[in-house]
């Protein structure tokens, strides 16, 4: 079951302040969980990259719309050092 976004606050809030993570919004449902970056100290959520494209087709999107703007809008954006990370499950 994934992880909810209140869920995740409560779990860090010793050690990063909740409104320092970054969620993509409208994609809770694509949360898998939380990934701590050892060198940095940083942590970010992670989403489950199929997860948001399959949203994205449910909008109306074709695989291939949606594809393109997920990597254009979503991934490729670098919002600071708790950007989201995006993993790609089978």
């Amino acid at each position: 079951m994934p992880l909810k976004r209140d869920e995740i606050e409560q779990m860090v809030e010793e050690e990063v302040a909740p409104a320092e993570l970054l969620f993509a919004d409208g994609f809770d449902e694509c949360i898998m969980g939380l990934h701590w970056k050892a060198f940095d100290h940083e942590t970010c959520v992670v989403y489950d990259r199929s997860k948001m494209i399959e949203q994205l087709m449910a909008d109306d999107m074709t695989y291939q719309d949606a594809q393109e703007h997920f990597d254009f809008h979503i991934a490729g954006a670098y919002v600071g050092p708790h950007t989201p990370i995006f993993c790609t499950t089978t």
